[in-house]
């Protein structure tokens, strides 16, 4: 009988869904402390690392889904991987897998026919097979090189029936690997950038602050001597709301900000008699060139500062940005 809609109902199933797969990963988690689970996947990070080939990721229905989620999480994280398709694969994709490769087989019940259908030709190839399953007794289990028991008690779903906490342990699992072998090949904020370029992520990443730094006769630049009024005026100008201070060899000695200016009139300070080095503040913080448009926005975040000087190697100014300019080019 067809149970009416009932909001209270809704959330407390939604809430209950949660808990179940919340106690699935917490499970999961407290098996891969110990032997059989453990040692089974430091195996797999090391047969990954050590292969020549690729993780050919496999599965079929809603461990596909999640299959192919890990390949793409493998691929963007260092470990070159792809999803092939079971029921494809017999049907000649599985000719696209070599015996350097490393065949990563997930499905829940370890019995999903158009899986173990291909599982001896796998193994006749020479592929590594990691079977990740939630049966131990089952066939893709039984002719494992490498174990992952991912067994959930329950699944969310209220008839108990359809994947929900066992493709979310599998999903974790996975992503538990590539973060191992993401930090067992040293890869870095460089190389994700390598591999993301496209999109505001690329953006962060791959921008540096060359890329995005006023330079040459754009910058705002005074020496110490100069008088305040043409640090004024260089401020006025250069519409960064600051200028740098040079010493008579070009290194930058401070800064002088319109904030400085303002609090320069608070105290009544006579503007028209004093040098730049008098009103400047000494010891800004600055950036390199080629240091990530992200570090300027950190680094100006952290110091709630709206400018930033850019130096080379020998301290002098080679460049300035401002909030603005990382606004237009989507780094923020």
């Amino acid at each position: 009988m067809h149970t009416p809609y009932s909001p209270e109902r809704a959330v407390q199933l939604a809430r209950d869904t949660l808990d179940i797969e919340a106690r699935a990963l917490l499970s999961l988690r407290e098996r891969l402390a110990a032997p059989p689970l453990s040692s089974a996947f430091a195996q797999a990070v090391q047969c990954i690392l050590r292969s020549g080939g690729r993780v050919v990721v496999s599965g079929m229905g809603k461990s596909g889904h999640v299959g192919r989620k890990i390949a793409a999480t493998f691929a963007s994280t260092g470990t070159p991987a792809y999803f092939v398709h079971p029921a494809e694969a017999s049907h000649g994709d599985l000719g696209m897998v070599t015996r350097d490769d490393v065949f990563l087989a997930l499905s829940n019940s370890g019995e999903t026919e158009e899986l173990t259908r291909i599982v001896p030709q796998v193994k006749r190839l020479g592929a590594t097979l990691i079977s990740m399953t939630g049966r131990t007794d089952s066939t893709l289990a039984r002719h494992a090189d490498i174990l992952l028991d991912c067994a959930v008690e329950q699944e969310a779903c209220p008839l108990n029936l359809a994947p929900t906490a066992s493709t979310t342990a599998q999903l974790a699992l996975g992503d538990a690997l590539a973060v191992a072998l993401l930090d067992a090949r040293g890869f870095g904020p460089e190389d994700f950038a390598r591999t993301h370029p496209g999109g505001s992520l690329g953006r962060k990443l791959l921008t540096h602050v060359r890329d995005v730094m006023r330079s040459a006769e754009a910058v705002p630049s005074v020496t110490e001597e100069a008088p305040f009024t043409a640090a004024l005026m260089e401020i006025t100008r250069k519409g960064l709301g600051m200028t740098a201070v040079v010493d008579a060899h070009g290194v930058l000695a401070g800064i002088i900000t319109d904030g400085d200016l303002r609090r320069l009139i608070e105290k009544g300070a006579n503007l028209n008699t004093l040098q730049a080095q008098q009103a400047m503040h000494p010891q800004p913080h600055t950036i390199g060139p080629d240091a990530l448009a992200v570090e300027a926005v950190q680094l100006m975040e952290q110091y709630r500062i709206n400018q930033l000087l850019v130096v080379d190697a020998q301290g002098k100014p080679v460049g300035a940005l401002n909030m603005h300019d990382l606004f237009a080019a989507k780094v923020i």
